[in-house]
């Protein structure tokens, strides 16, 4: 080094920099502590979180990722883990709170191993390693084909899924409504097989099917709808309210006289020139709604607005109308009915009217209107209706029902089941022990971390119905050391080991397999981490700095 060199600045000053293992290592602690918050919601014994959220209301959820969503973290690895649960519940609806919890075991596992000095990229290599063979344990060993068309198999799904929420109690009517739901759009979406056998096409379940929550009444009134509900009422009071096998026109344009895109100024200067002003604008909706009457349709909606002059022409002609109406409802309504959405009145034509509805009525439900398009003949989209005694309530509901329907459109996709009570993953387990004797060198020591990692699963269902851990995974392991036992698991609620096939307590496996895909790979990403740099630049105009970074550079140039 060169004497009296002046120090070269290539990071700002006071921007803060941690590097090397002392930044795994608090990669990991803020892991566990993002593992830890969720790890008490596993399971059929799960305790609740009450989380007030930024704008002052509360909630009350034992899902892993409606909690994560709600809480705030600094860390940037934390924020990193906050992302899985999102992912998870992207993918695949279910196994938000296994997948944190795995995630953190994988990276509480890997910390020996860094302070014994194996390298970051070993124990990386190790942990794909043993995520490969997992996964082919999963599907060799672990998977069982179910039949779609038998309603049992699946309701035993869904029932090992609902069975660890708020809405175990409500389980079989949640099991029944999702089942329903999505059993009409697998009907009338088009059977089209994609490469490998007993997979098919996966189904829209986002924009198809819409939970309608409406506070009041009981849960017995709620019910899935072969057709969609808007909250919205007739724009005149003399429209008819009740339609049977009505004729419905779908518009994306307003039923009003179209004004100037950019600003427009006309000078009247005598009366009847402003006469004929807005005798020319009412011509112009006369014009629209002979059109829409030419048709004979029983019913418009439209994404726009409708004056006033045709809210009152259509109801002169028999024909009732909802205005400003969502798009995405207005695509429902173009797969529950078969009508086409028209752009321009003038292009309408009989081929654009839908006639697949059986029944249009607005009802009142609490203190607000809904208009009902049901029983239709061949529903693309439907509606579940969930009503219940109060806001909490049919939240933690719509949030249950949600997971149901993803669990469902996994298995629609891939129709397999694994066991679930942390039988599959004991049994991954012990094949990856059996297997790590074939790794070489320093990667079998990270490859059996990964394995006894995988434990997480099975000890936290035992922490959370409050058995005795250690004796229960001892025998569980012995279980599992003996042929054919590879379905034995934990009952979460009574804390026995059971056989997890015989008591119907089974997961899809596109869920249990993208769970194990997420977490180790999300583990790997953050231990590849050995810098973390954070500094934050002078906002232009900002009076206040919070990192000074331009000050600092303007005073230490760089070369």
């Amino acid at each position: 080094m060169l004497k009296n060199a002046t120090p070269v600045y290539v990071v700002n000053t006071k921007s803060q920099h941690k590097r090397g293992r002392d930044t795994q290592l608090a990669n990991i602690a803020a892991a566990k502590a993002v593992a830890d918050v969720v790890r008490t919601t596993l399971g059929p014994r799960a305790m609740l979180k009450l989380i007030l959220d930024a704008i002052g209301g509360v909630v009350i959820t034992s899902d892993g990722n409606a909690i994560l969503r709600e809480i705030d973290v600094g860390h940037p690895a934390a924020k990193a883990m906050l992302e899985l649960s999102r992912t998870q519940d992207e993918e695949v609806g279910d196994g938000t709170t296994s997948v944190i919890v795995l995630a953190g075991a994988l990276l509480q596992a890997a910390e020996p191993c860094l302070e014994a000095g194996v390298h970051p990229s070993v124990i990386v290599g190790a942990y794909m390693r043993a995520l490969q063979d997992a996964l082919s344990e999963l599907e060799q060993r672990c998977a069982i084909a179910v039949d779609w068309n038998d309603e049992v198999q699946l309701q035993r799904v869904l029932r090992a899924c609902l069975g660890t929420k708020v809405a175990a109690v409500y389980r079989e009517r949640v099991a029944a409504w999702s089942l329903a739901a999505v059993k009409l759009i697998a009907e009338s979406s088009a059977p089209a097989t994609t490469a490998g056998a007993g997979t098919q096409r996966p189904l829209d379940i986002k924009n198809l099917v819409r939970v309608e929550k409406i506070p009041g009444g009981d849960l017995d009134d709620s019910a899935v709808i072969r057709g969609v509900v808007l909250n919205k009422d007739i724009v005149h009071p003399q429209m008819r309210r009740r339609i049977e096998n009505p004729r419905l026109l779908l518009l994306d344009c307003p039923l009003e006289y179209r004004k100037g895109e950019s600003q427009l100024t006309v000078e009247v200067t005598r009366e009847a020139d402003w006469e004929a002003l807005l005798q020319s604008e009412e011509a112009v909706v006369r014009q629209q709604c002979e059109r829409i009457a030419a048709l004979r349709p029983d019913l418009v909606i439209t994404e726009k607005g409708i004056s006033d002059l045709a809210a009152y022409l259509l109801m002169r002609a028999g024909i009732s109308a909802l205005r400003r109406v969502r798009k995405t409802d207005n695509e429902r309504l173009v797969r529950a009915t078969g009508a086409r959405i028209v752009s321009r009145i003038e292009e309408a034509s009989q081929q654009d009217i839908g006639t697949g509805a059986g029944l249009f009525e607005v009802r009142r439900l609490g203190e607000e209107y809904y208009s009902f398009i049901e029983q239709c003949t061949a529903p693309g989209a439907c509606t579940v209706l969930l009503r219940g005694g109060s806001k909490d309530t049919l939240n933690e509901l719509e949030r249950n029902l949600h997971d149901a329907l993803c669990v469902l459109r996994s298995l629609y996709g891939d129709r397999r089941v694994v066991a679930g009570g942390g039988a599959t993953e004991m049994a991954l387990s012990r094949a990856l022990l059996q297997r790590s004797a074939l790794v070489e060198g320093a990667a079998q020591w990270p490859y059996r971390q990964a394995a006894e990692a995988l434990e997480v699963i099975p000890r936290t269902l035992a922490e959370n119905c409050g058995t005795s851990v250690v004796r229960l995974l001892t025998r569980l392991r012995a279980e599992h050391a003996e042929a054919g036992h590879s379905n034995i698991g934990v009952d979460g609620t009574s804390g026995e080991l059971i056989d997890m096939i015989e008591a119907g307590i089974v997961d899809a496996y596109a869920v249990k397999a993208q769970a194990l895909k997420t977490a180790v790979e999300s583990a790997c990403m953050l231990l590849r981490i050995d810098d973390i740099l954070s500094a934050v630049r002078k906002r232009e105009g900002s009076g206040t700095a919070t990192g000074a970074a331009d000050a600092t550079e303007d005073a230490n140039p760089t070369d």
